[in-house]
């Protein structure tokens, strides 16, 4: 049986216990810092440092059309040893983007995460972006415990396993 899978079997009444029955739209951030394809690596590190976040949504022309994780420039810029200045957005963003909706339940939303293996989960309205869920806004929303964040923290480091 997958990790992910057991983790989902395992804890779901412990889940429901912790408050995952609540809407995502109460604890998404609602200011959603997005950048355009044709910015640099640079750019994006920049803006991410600037913000103190770990992801920008990429959009164009209002849309999304991908996203931008620490992940994507470790393993597409600097272990490729790519100038970022030179390295465009569009050259190194997740193009699939694994998307929710405002009016999930958040127990929908951390499986949906888990199961496709996602830190970061933005939220849209049609095709409109108004949101975006961490794993770690949700265990900040719903309090969890030490042993249950030590567990988020490793399910957050799941490309390792």
């Amino acid at each position: 049986m997958r990790y992910t899978q057991f983790f989902i079997n395992h804890y779901a009444s412990e889940v429901f216990w912790l408050g995952l029955v609540m809407k995502i739209e109460k604890i998404m951030v609602k200011n959603v810092i997005t950048l355009q394809t044709d910015a640099s690596a640079y750019d994006a590190v920049r803006l991410m440092n600037k913000n103190r976040i770990g992801c920008l949504v990429v959009v164009y022309d209002g849309e999304i059309v991908g996203i931008l994780t620490e992940r994507d420039l470790l393993e597409r810029v600097l272990e490729g040893c790519k100038n970022p200045k030179e390295t465009r957005v569009v050259d190194i963003m997740t193009r699939d983007v694994i998307v929710g909706k405002p009016d999930m339940e958040l127990i929908e939303a951390t499986r949906l995460m888990f199961e496709e293996k996602v830190k970061k989960l933005p939220i849209v309205d049609g095709k409109q972006l108004v949101g975006l869920i961490t794993l770690t806004d949700i265990a900040r929303a719903t309090s969890v415990d030490k042993k249950t964040m030590e567990l988020i923290e490793k399910l957050s480091n799941m490309h390792m396993i």
